[in-house]
């Protein structure tokens, strides 16, 4: 059952250039990992120095929409020196299966770390069926 599918379809070609040619094509923003324990769906996703009221969930048709934004911590009026830390705003979406409870998300942020916590619907959960004693005539009606 298919619970998560990898969202950005250039990120994997973004690994391979990076491999390849020693170079980033593109700053990875929010890195995450994803896991299900029992009737739990499980992503945490790396976001330092994001400030939790800067973070924004959206939940549309199964697409977790995650948008944060990163603001440099020097003034205006100073003069960087190096700047290696990527700034800005980073998105990411990620696809749900229809197997999962996206209106009983949960979100929480500590030490730079956004995690959710997505239960498994009700409906998608393996049930167990009796079998009730009797002839075909009963079941026929």
């Amino acid at each position: 059952m298919q619970m998560l599918m990898r969202t950005d379809p250039f990120r994997e070609l973004d690994r391979l250039v990076d491999q390849v040619w020693g170079t980033t094509a593109r700053p990875s923003g929010m890195p995450l990992d994803a896991w299900r324990e029992g009737d739990t769906f499980f992503v945490e996703m790396d976001l330092p120095g994001v400030t939790p009221e800067s973070i924004d969930l959206d939940v549309e048709r199964n697409v977790l929409t995650v948008k944060a934004e990163r603001k440099p911590t020097y003034g205006e009026g100073t003069a960087p020196v190096i700047t290696e830390r990527p700034t800005g705003t980073f998105t990411r979406q990620l696809f749900l299966g229809e197997a999962l409870d996206t209106d009983r998300i949960e979100a929480s942020y500590e030490a730079g770390v956004l995690s959710l916590r997505i239960p498994v619907a009700e409906q998608a959960k393996p049930r167990k069926i009796e079998i009730g004693g009797g002839s075909r005539k009963e079941l026929s009606g």
